[in-house]
């Protein structure tokens, strides 16, 4: 049986981080190589655009350990399976909304963005 958070919370973190590994790993890699229009294809560009969207800033401000997703919390995971959920749904033109986010917090988007 997989980790379950402490409290009434009965969500199995190793579910929720299954879900998010495969998303950020496999689905949206994925279909970014499929498309036109995304910013990103790799994976851990697409982890740092759903980590920093979580946060609204730079996601290792925020999470001591590596990998960064299996120390969030249950909520942190299920709104971060969210934005990434968003990402394969709506497509191309979230992602570049969402990685101008991140690239803004970090402080490398051009002034011409």
């Amino acid at each position: 049986m997989g980790q379950t958070t402490l409290g009434d919370d009965t969500r199995d973190l190793s579910t929720l981080r299954r879900r998010y590994d495969e998303l950020v790993h496999e689905t949206l890699p994925g279909t970014a190589q499929a498309g036109d229009g995304w910013p990103v294809h790799l994976d851990h560009c697409f982890g740092r655009i759903v980590l920093d969207n979580l946060f609204g800033d730079e996601w290792y401000d925020h999470v001591d350990g590596r990998p960064a997703y299996e120390h969030l919390s249950a909520d942190e995971l299920v709104e971060a399976i969210g934005i990434a959920e968003r990402m394969r749904d709506e497509g191309a033109s979230v992602a570049r909304e969402l990685n101008r986010n991140s690239l803004r917090w970090r402080g490398k988007l051009g002034g011409g963005d």
